[in-house]
C-alpha cells in the first residue's frame, strides 16, 4: 500500500508539505482544493508539480472542496462545480494523479413540525438529472486517463445519495472513498453499503477515533485499524493518513512503521 499526507494548515505552502512528506517517507501528498492555494488556476501550473514531484519521487492526490455541488438547483452555480471538476481532471492527467477524491453534498432541508425533508431527496428527478450531466462530463474529460473520482463517506449516506452514488459507479471513472474515522463517529451506517460495493472501494483515508472525535492519532481510539488496513490492502488502496496536525502525523507514522505497514 501506498501512504500520504493531507494537507495541513500547518504547512504554509506546498514546498514545506513536500519536505514533510519525504521527511516521513510517505509516498503522495493529497492536495485540498478547501485551501485557498490549491485553487483550480494553481492546480494546473502542472509543469512546476510535475517538476515538485519528480524531484522529490512523490505524486499527487486531489481533494476536491468539500462545497462542491453539482447539483444545486441553481444552474449557474452547479455549472461552476462541473467546470470545476472537468478542470481538474484534465489537470490530473498532465500530473499524473490517479484520483480525485469528492464528497456528496447533502443540499438544503426544510424543516416540518414533525420532520426535515431533503429537497434533493424531494426533487428526485431534477436530482438525478443532474448527476446524468456530471457523469457524461467526467466520462469525456477523463476518457483513457484512467483516473478515477472517488466519493467519500462522510456523516451516513441519505437514501437518494445510495441511488445517485450506485449510478455514478455504473461508470468505471467512479469508484468510493473509505473514511474509516468518518465511519466511526456515526455509527458505522454506512459500513454495510461500502462493503456491499467493496470491489469498488479504491483509497482509504485513515485517522482513529474515540467517540465522536474523528482525526485522531493512529493508535490513540477505538478503531480496529488492522481490520480496516487489512481491507485496504486487500483492495489494492492507498491510504490517506488524515491528521489534522503535523505532531498527529508523525505519531501516526510512526505507527504504522512500528506495526509494519511500512
Amino acid at each position: 500500500m501506498d501512504f500520504g499526507m493531507p494537507t495541513l494548515i500547518e504547512n504554509k505552502n506546498l514546498e514545506e508539505t513536500v519536505a514533510l512528506c519525504r521527511e516521513l517517507g510517505l509516498q503522495f501528498i493529497e492536495l485540498n482544493m478547501n485551501f485557498p492555494q490549491y485553487q483550480v488556476p494553481y492546480l494546473e501550473e502542472t509543469d512546476y508539480l510535475n517538476e515538485l514531484a519528480r524531484k522529490n519521487d512523490i505524486y499527487f492526490t486531489i481533494h476536491l472542496d468539500e462545497n462542491l455541488n453539482v447539483c444545486d438547483f441553481n444552474r449557474l452555480v452547479a455549472d461552476a462545480y462541473v467546470e470545476t471538476v472537468e478542470r481538474m481532471l484534465r489537470a490530473a492527467q498532465q500530473i499524473h494523479a490517479p484520483l480525485l477524491n469528492m464528497h456528496i453534498n447533502h443540499g438544503i432541508y426544510i424543516t416540518l413540525p414533525d420532520r426535515k425533508v431533503r429537497l434533493f431527496g424531494e426533487y428526485r428527478e431534477e436530482y438525478m438529472t443532474a448527476w446524468e450531466r456530471f457523469r457524461d462530463m467526467c466520462g469525456r474529460a477523463a476518457k483513457g486517463t484512467g483516473t478515477k473520482i472517488c466519493i467519500e463517506n462522510t456523516d451516513g449516506y441519505f437514501g437518494f445519495e445510495k441511488e445517485a452514488i450506485d449510478y455514478l459507479l455504473q461508470s468505471p471513472l467512479f469508484a468510493l472513498t473509505w473514511d474509516i474515522g468518518h465511519s466511526h463517529t456515526c455509527d458505522n451506517v454506512d459500513e454495510a453499503f461500502m462493503m456491499e460495493r467493496k470491489e469498488r472501494l479504491y483509497h482509504f483515508h485513515i485517522h482513529d477515533g474515540l467517540g465522536d472525535k474523528n482525526h485522531q492519532t493512529l493508535g490513540t481510539g477505538e478503531i480496529d485499524l488492522h481490520q480496516r488496513l487489512g481491507i485496504a490492502k486487500e483492495c489494492g488502496c492507498r491510504c490517506v493518513v488524515e491528521t489534522k496536525t503535523i505532531e498527529a502525523l508523525r505519531q501516526s507514522v510512526r505507527w504504522l512503521k512500528e506495526n509494519g505497514y511500512f
